[in-house]
Order: C-alpha cells, then structure tokens, then sequence
C-alpha cells in the first residue's frame, strides 16, 4: 500500500510513539462486521440458527465480526434484511446515538445507511426517521437499504442541510452528523480515498463540516442529543471541528458517555483550545481496536424553559379512501389486521407516512415513509418494500422455506415453485424472515421478486 507522504508525515509527528503500531495495523487483514436487524430478529435467534463463524463486537451489542470466508451477504438472510454488513468501528456511532422508540431522529449524512438501519432498528418501528442524503445516486441507494431491512418509519430526502434546517426548526430529539471527511479511515479498503486525499482537501473537509453542524444545531430541540461522527483521524476535521463549534455554540456541551474497551480520548492538545471536555470525545484507532478507525462526539443541547414551540404543518393525510379501495380490498385479504395511519399517494405510488411527519411541501422526497404499493387500475400491485417489513404472523397466507434449500434459491433466481394451497399472495420466508411475495395460482407460486435483484 503506497499512502501519501504528506499525511505519513503528518501521523509520525501526531502518533509519535505510536506511529509504529499504527503503521502496523494496514499490514493485517481488515476487520469485517455485521450488526443483525432487530426489527427482523435478536441476537439469541440468530446465533441460534447461525452458521458462520462469529465474534461478538465490544461495542455493539448486536453487532460481529466474520471471517472473509463466510460470505454473509451472498446468503438469503441478506436479501431478506436480517442483518446489515457494516464496518466495525462505525457501528459505534449508532450505540452512541442511542436512539429511543417514540422519538423523532435525523441521520443528515446517511448514504449508503448503515447508520440510519442501526438508528430504525432502535426506534422499533416507533417514532420517526428521517433518513437524508445530498446527492441523489447515494440517495437512491440509501432508499434500498431502508427498504432491505424492513423500515416502516423512515422518510428518506434527497436535500441539502441548510434547506433542512429552514424546514425543520429545533423539531429533532437526536441527530447524526456523520460528516463526509478526507476518508483517512478507508485508505485500506479504497484506493480512491487514497488518490482523493491531500492536506488542501482536509481543510476543505473542515470547513464544510462546520457549515453542517450549523445547519444541524437549530434543527436540534433543547435538550436533544447530537451525535458527530467522522471516518479520518485529522483533527482538523475531529477535535479542532468540535472545540470550535462549542466554542461558538454556548447552548452545548460535550456529554459523558460510556467508553469500551480500545477506545481513545480526545486530544485536547490537539483541539486548538484549551478545552478539557474535549476528552470525552472519542477516537477508534485501527491499531487499537479491531477495525478501521473512526472519530465520535456527543453533544447535548442545554434544555430552554423560555423557548416556544414552532409552528408545524403536518403532512395531509389522504381523505377520500375511495382512491385506495383496491389497496383496502388487498389488506382485508392478505392482512390479519389491517395497518392504520396517514395515507397519503405520490402518483400511484402508496404510502403510509409516519406520525408527526412534517410537509413534504418543497423537499425532495426519495421515500415518503412505508411504501406499500402501487395504485393500477381496479387493482393493487404490493410492493417488495411491504414484504420485508412484515412478519408471517401479521399476515393470512405464508410460506417459509430453509436457507439452504432449493425452494429458496429458486425463488432468489425469480423462478417459479409448486405448491398447494388457497390461491391469492403468498409472503414468501427463508427459516420464517420475510423476503418477497408470491402469487398462488394452479398449485404454483408465481415468482414477484423484483428482477433487478434476482440471484444470476
């Protein structure tokens, strides 16, 4: 591996003592994790029935490492969203967020979503997610992701922090800033990150991560919790950017959490101010901890007793029902009850928008919350989305097969499989996760998992 000498010589003078160690961490392999979904399962199930070879991760209680042999996302459990691979040290960021049901949460960086389906998988289906990414290829990619594993409550945009932030006034009760950073933290895993990089671009970094956290802080209500994170080890773009913003930002502090086990304080000496608090920030470092490095900070804004609540406007809810009576006719056949909330169409497009969603007036909406399907005429096509947030008991007719077996891998390659039963949609399972639909028809269970995903 051939890194940049400016920043080589720039972790000799930082690291010092331990620039050695350091270096010696991108001689060994890289560490591999994945977290389990638990809106899909717990960790009690999966290790159960698992048969990859795991160990468990400090820092996140659902979370592993594997081994490059066992090939989890090439398994129908990651079709069916039962886990998301995710890289170890930026798992923690999500049990720092700490996210509880009921709450109204914003990841403002979020693409590709490992931090937001750590997020969803704490709300339980119970609050509100809004889940945003700037550029609209990453965005799209966040959707499917959010669509993977099973997210009722997200709102996923495609917008810029400062349009947020005029949209959405001290509304959040948690917010992540996951900063988009000089990447120092991927120079193993991504030669680009490596050619992208130079002392010029960290500061460019650094400036625009100040300019995020602006935008952030107001959309923050008093008393909520924001969690800033990065993926480089500049403090540039770590301590100095949050020395500099507490300094300017009276209304927070840097909160005290729980550390494990490897984990780093921050570097006051390092901050630019003489700011102690700045300890209690924390750096993964890759050659004390198994992964590839990361940089965290919590902070707290000061409750305000004088403070007024903004007025809101709510996202209108659909009122004439007789624009969705194939949607309601579907439910009673394929529901054992069937869902309630605010309806609300995008063209024929179906969705249930989460509760106390705001105006989707002027924001560009990649995802309005939990798509259950299309609107065609007389008729109601369900979407792939609304499989896999459904559990078998929640619906009429089910079918569940093992993963290993060739009724599965039929299914992943869009094909078709016999079966007796009453015809109508069928929720087709690997081991009881929910993965797809299928219609029954003459004994055969017609194939209506989407073609751009299909195994080859």
């Amino acid at each position: 591996m051939s890194l940049p000498k400016d920043f080589l010589d720039k972790m000799r003078e930082l690291l010092q003592d331990e620039y050695e160690s350091f270096m010696k961490s991108y001689e060994q392999e890289k560490s591999l994790g994945l977290r389990l979904n638990l809106l899909k399962t717990d960790v009690a199930q999966f290790t159960k029935m698992n048969q990859m070879n795991l160990k468990s991760i400090p820092w996140v209680s659902e979370g592993f490492f594997y081994q490059q042999v066992d090939r989890p996302g090439k398994h129908p459990y990651h079709d069916a969203g039962v886990y998301y691979i995710q890289e170890p040290s930026a798992m923690s960021v999500g049990t720092f967020v700490g996210a509880l049901p009921g709450e109204r949460v914003l990841d403002l960086c979020a693409a590709p979503g490992g931090k937001s389906t750590h997020i969803a998988s704490q709300l339980q289906q119970d609050g509100l997610l809004i889940t945003n990414e700037i550029y609209p290829q990453r965005a799209k990619i966040l959707s499917q992701n959010i669509e993977r594993m099973g997210i009722k409550n997200a709102v996923v945009l495609n917008e810029s922090p400062q349009k947020l932030a005029k949209h959405f006034p001290s509304y959040f009760d948690r917010i992540v800033v996951d900063a988009p950073c000089s990447g120092e933290g991927m120079f193993r895993k991504d030669e680009v990150a490596q050619e992208e990089w130079s002392l010029a671009n960290v500061l460019n970094c650094a400036n625009r991560q100040a300019d995020i956290l602006e935008e952030a802080a107001t959309m923050l209500r008093p008393g909520g919790r924001l969690v800033y994170s990065t993926c480089t080890f500049a403090p540039e773009e770590n301590e100095q950017a949050i020395a500099s913003f507490i300094e300017g930002h009276p209304e927070f502090e840097i909160e005290s959490v729980d550390s494990y086990e490897g984990f780093s304080e921050g570097r006051v000496e390092w901050s630019g101010y003489e700011m102690e608090e700045i300890k209690r920030t924390y750096r993964l470092w890759p050659h004390r901890v198994h992964g590839e490095g990361h940089y965290v900070a919590v902070l707290k804004k000061m409750e305000d007793i004088e403070a007024s609540e903004p007025k809101r406007q709510l996202v209108k809810p659909l009122k004439d029902k007789k624009k969705i009576e194939a949607f309601l006719e579907f439910a009673k056949e394929t529901f054992v009850t069937i869902p309630s909330g605010n309806y609300v169409l995008f063209g024929d497009q179906l969705y249930l928008v989460p509760e106390g969603m705001l105006s989707f007036d002027g924001l560009k909406v990649v995802r309005a919350g939990w798509h259950l399907g299309t609107m065609k005429k007389n008729r109601f096509e369900p979407s792939h989305a609304l499989a896999l947030s459904l559990k078998q008991e929640e619906v009429k007719n089910s079918v569940s097969f093992s993963a290993d077996s060739e009724e599965i891998a039929t299914y992943l390659r869009g094909g078709t499989i016999p079966f007796t039963g009453d015809k109508g949609w069928y929720l087709v399972c690997v081991d009881g996760y929910s993965l797809g639909w299928a219609k029954l028809a003459n004994q055969m269970l017609k194939n209506h998992y989407p073609k751009g995903l299909r195994w080859n």
